[in-house]
């Protein structure tokens, strides 16, 4: 799987804004695709779209895991 690979001593706004940034691509192309009345295709299409969600999506959830750890070790 591809990998993001971001600076963790970043502002945690700028690791913010790239979590959103990825988060919300990922969610308006779902939303969009949620407003197609019918989708025909293969089924390795939908497993090569199911990847291409997949990993913006992770990066975004990488990136929140990075600014919850930061914001712990401050915390403690």
């Amino acid at each position: 799987m591809p990998t993001l690979f971001f600076d963790t001593q970043a502002p945690l706004y700028v690791l913010n804004d790239a979590a959103v940034y990825r988060i919300e691509a990922v969610t308006q192309v779902l939303e969009n695709l949620g407003m197609r009345s019918s989708i025909e295709c293969e089924s390795f299409i939908l497993s090569d779209f199911a990847l291409l969600c997949a990993i913006p999506l992770r990066d975004g959830c990488d990136l929140l895991d990075m600014i919850r750890q930061r914001l712990r070790s401050v915390a403690d």
